[in-house]
């Protein structure tokens, strides 16, 4: 059993991680809205205005902080209008990117507001730049937005909200490089400025504008929204005409027509994933990097509006539905991803795990049969890191984890983050070794430990996986694996094993202020 040590410097907090990285998609897509959230007012499932109760529930229990809709590339063939007033009167429309289905928009504007109340979460809203108009999206804010007599308040009021709602976050296009128009960025970014112009702040609502970014790799597309923004050297202003641009990584083992099976897999595959999935740390430090050469002062963000793993469809599923199993193995992608942006809480303001219920790397699965709803082992990751949220980030010195080669990268078999917040930390440890538990020692200098508790998330299996007959299967527990030496604490880390450590701190023991602040003016929610 190899034996690491992680130096952590209590008392020098960095950047605080916005709860906002903990955020999620729903797009209409598959059993994600119908069947996921949405079940209707007559269902026997229990509702709250047809919105399904105990995914509510489950929800509010991870903190959800944003929820983005709706899309994804359904966003830019959606027509808000189609989807408010009575939902026996609204028009139809194809879904012709997932399942060619037709969508009968009984699941709209009101609807998701609705939902985003209920859940606590704040509104992220994708316009349509594809197939939509300028005045389509201005429209739409001013509907959401605006308190006094304008037309759009007027036709909120007759559709029956009195009061505005509040709508931080809002995307300009998706995916413009592929489903949202096959555009080159140099023709997105005239469409962008002139989007941003017209999604105008209303009263009080302040609009935080999020430009469609890079997929993957394509480092021109973000140089190139960089040179297109407004002088960048004022401090006592936020970027305009937008505030942040995206990214777009899903982690597979296999190419887009084969990506790889959910839940049958080798060994070497579980390397494959977690070290494809660790290339999301390169992603986002070479953007970031790209990004500091205009933007030193960091006034622009960057927001990962879609990551995680894409596999290929459960046999027997409608292959538009991208409805997929979620593993141990999928947790482990999520906690690799979370240490990546944690450490770079400076520059990645959002992230949104693709998706909520029942699509890819989905937080919850619905049985459309029985009706039962499984939590699956990506879900405890988000659980597990509550802590995290609005936290200060804390470096973590690995010295002496084991690394593998994979697929011609590097793969440190072990990850780890820590913030702190108050008299409290929390560390995250990822063993990402299939086979082998090992020893880490925590060097916790800075302040004194007054108390530390901690839990773990594995299985027998590396392909185990929660089903409405075992939900259980995956689950975190308590650990007991902790032994004091001193000023040190020694953590067994099981195999293929997640696991946090809360730690109580000694307040006494005062440390540097945060430098967190620096986007607190500009960044709503």
């Amino acid at each position: 059993m190899a034996t690491i040590t992680a130096v952590v410097n209590l008392d020098l907090p960095g950047p605080t991680i916005s709860r906002h990285v903990y955020g999620h998609f729903a797009e209409h897509l598959g059993r994600c809205i119908y069947g996921g959230f949405w079940v209707g007012e007559d269902s026997d499932v229990p509702n709250v205005r047809g919105i399904r109760r105990d995914v509510v529930d489950a929800l509010r229990a991870i903190g959800v902080p944003n929820l983005r809709w709706p899309g994804g590339c359904f966003a830019d063939d959606y027509h808000w209008e189609d989807g408010i007033g009575p939902r026996d009167q609204r028009p139809r429309m194809v879904n012709s990117h997932w399942g060619d289905v037709v969508e009968d928009n009984s699941f709209g504007t009101h609807e998701f507001m609705d939902l985003c109340e209920l859940l606590g979460a704040d509104a992220y809203i994708s316009g349509n730049i594809g197939s939509g108009s300028v005045r389509e999206m201005s429209d739409w804010i001013e509907y959401l937005t605006r308190a006094d007599d304008s037309p759009m308040a007027t036709l909120r009021r007759a559709n029956g909200r009195d009061e505005p709602w509040k709508v931080p976050f809002w995307g300009l296009g998706n995916e413009a490089w592929g489903c949202g128009g096959n555009l080159r960025v140099e023709q997105f970014v005239s469409l962008a400025r002139q989007y941003a112009t017209y999604t105008r702040d209303h009263a009080d609502n302040r609009v935080y504008r999020i430009a469609a970014g890079a997929h993957e790799d394509d480092y021109h597309w973000t140089e190139t929204l960089m040179r297109s923004f407004d002088p960048l050297d004022q401090d006592d202003r936020p970027a305009t005409p937008f505030q942040a641009v995206s990214l777009h990584y899903y982690t597979r083992t296999g190419s887009w027509a084969e990506k790889g099976k959910a839940t049958e897999f080798s060994t070497d595959e579980w390397y494959l994933a977690l070290s494809r999935a660790s290339w999301m740390e390169e992603l986002v430090a070479r953007h970031s990097t790209v990004m500091d050469r205009y933007d030193p002062a960091k006034k622009v963000g960057l927001v990962v509006d879609e990551w995680g793993t894409w596999w290929d469809v459960e046999p027997g599923t409608e292959p538009g539905f991208l409805y997929q199993q979620n593993t141990l193995r999928d947790a482990l992608v999520a906690s690799v991803h979370f240490d990546a942006f944690h450490r770079h809480a400076d520059r990645v303001v959002m992230a949104n795990i693709a998706q909520t219920v029942n699509v890819l790397q989905a937080m919850i699965l619905t049985d459309p049969e029985s009706g039962a709803l499984v939590l699956t082992p990506t879900y405890h990751v988000f659980e597990m890191n509550r802590g995290h949220h609005d936290a200060a980030a804390l470096d973590v010195h690995l010295k002496g984890a084991p690394e593998k080669e994979v697929d011609g990268r590097t793969l440190g078999l072990v990850s780890a983050s820590a913030s702190t917040r108050g008299d409290s930390a929390l560390v995250s440890m990822s063993n990402l070794d299939a086979a082998g538990a090992h020893t880490v020692t925590l060097d916790l200098r800075g302040r004194d430990i007054t108390g530390h508790r901690a839990r773990v998330l594995t299985a027998p299996g590396l392909a185990a996986h929660n089903t409405a007959a075992d939900p259980g299967a995956v689950a975190p527990s308590v650990h007991d694996g902790i032994r004091v030496r001193g000023s040190l604490l020694e953590v067994e880390l099981p195999a293929h094993s997640y696991l946090t450590v809360e730690l109580d701190i000694d307040a006494a023991r005062i440390g540097v202020p945060s430098m967190s602040g620096r986007r607190q003016d500009l960044f709503p929610g």
